[in-house]
């Protein structure tokens, strides 16, 4: 695995841990942190994939629009479309006033978020 694939995957890995330390607090949880790491994560982990396959990709946080990049690379990758797209707007919209997160978007998004994890780290043969 080349090292700036390992980098990508050390930061998303970071947002993982903090989406879901905040989806799982005790007390005084903050579930659109939690929303906004696993963007993030998601974020990174298509990144990391389209690095290690050598892809140009353009500065964006919009998951879909990385997912359309990796489906050369990875066609299944296809069914994961509806969630990212939602993953996508949790991850944005919390970030400002007016919108915030409850345990289930917090749930949710850490899910997608690790669907993506498992899917990203099994093709570039990454251990668990």
């Amino acid at each position: 695995m080349k090292p700036e694939t390992r980098q990508w995957i050390g930061k998303a890995e970071g947002d993982y841990r903090t989406a879901c330390r905040e989806r799982d607090a005790a007390e005084d949880p903050n579930y659109d942190a939690a929303c906004f790491h696993a963007q993030q994560c998601a974020e990174k982990y298509l990144k990391a994939r389209l690095v290690e396959a050598a892809a140009t990709f353009p500065k964006t946080h919009d998951l879909e629009a990385l997912l359309n990049l990796t489906l050369p690379l990875e066609p299944s990758w296809e069914e994961l479309r509806e969630d990212l797209q939602r993953l996508t707007d949790m991850g944005v919209e919390v970030r400002y006033p007016g919108v915030s997160a409850d345990a289930e978007d917090a749930a949710e998004a850490v899910e997608t978020a690790g669907v993506v994890r498992t899917a990203v780290r099994e093709a570039l043969g990454a251990k668990a």
